[in-house]
C-alpha cells in the first residue's frame, strides 16, 4: 500500500461523536504511515461568508491560505461533519464558499460552461453523522446532502473518486454500534 498524503477536514463540534469519528481516522491513517495534517474548522479565525460573490475578490484570511496550501499539499481529502438541516453544517458551507474558488478549485473558460477542475489527482472521504437513519436518507430524500458535497462541490472542482460513509441515527446509537462505527472509520483511515 502506497503513503498518501491526506488532509482531515473536521466540521463536527468539540466533543461530538464527530470528532470522536476524526479520531479513529486519524489514528488508523497513522497507523498505516500516511502523512496527515489536520483541519479543525472551529478552530480557524475567517469569515465564513463570501459578501461579494464573485464580483469582487474577498482577501483571504491567514489560516484560509494556509488550508489552500494544505489542500494543494493532499492527495486525499477527508470530510467529517453532521448533517444539519438535510446538508452541511454552516461552517463547512462558509468555508467551501470561501475557499474554493476561481483560479484555485476551478477556472471558467470563455465561450464553454464547463469549467476548467483545478483540483484533479486528489481524492475525498465523507464521513457524515446524523439523526436520521441512512436509509431513511437515501429512500426519501435521495442523498441531497451527500449529493452536494460530493458532485456539486468536490467532484465540479475535479476531485475524484468521492466515497462516503453516513453513521446514524447517532442519538440511539447505544455503545456496541458506535464502537463498530469507529472501527469502521479506522479502517478506511487505514486504507486511505
Amino acid at each position: 500500500m502506497d503513503n498518501k498524503r491526506v488532509l482531515l477536514v473536521l466540521a463536527s463540534p468539540t466533543g461530538s461523536f464527530g470528532e470522536t469519528l476524526a479520531e479513529a481516522y486519524r489514528d488508523g491513517a497513522q497507523s498505516a504511515g500516511h502523512d496527515l495534517r489536520l483541519l479543525a474548522l472551529n478552530q480557524l479565525a475567517f469569515d465564513p461568508i463570501l459578501h461579494q460573490g464573485y464580483r469582487e475578490i474577498q482577501t483571504l484570511e491567514p489560516d484560509l491560505l494556509a488550508a489552500q496550501d494544505a489542500i494543494r499539499w493532499a492527495q486525499h481529502l477527508v470530510f467529517v461533519y453532521p448533517l444539519w438541516w438535510g446538508t452541511m453544517p454552516a461552517l463547512l458551507k462558509g468555508f467551501v464558499e470561501r475557499l474554493f474558488l476561481p483560479g484555485f478549485a476551478f477556472q471558467y473558460r470563455p465561450n464553454t460552461m464547463v469549467p476548467d477542475k483545478l483540483l484533479r489527482g486528489r481524492s475525498a472521504q465523507l464521513i457524515v453523522t446524523m439523526d436520521t437513519p441512512p436509509w431513511f436518507f437515501r429512500l426519501f430524500f435521495r442523498n441531497a446532502g451527500h449529493r452536494i458535497m460530493k458532485n456539486h462541490i468536490l467532484e465540479f472542482c475535479g476531485i475524484r473518486p468521492v466515497s462516503i460513509l453516513d453513521f446514524g441515527p447517532i442519538k440511539t446509537a447505544d455503545a456496541n454500534k458506535r464502537q463498530k462505527w469507529l472501527r469502521q472509520v479506522r479502517d478506511a483511515g487505514y486504507r486511505a
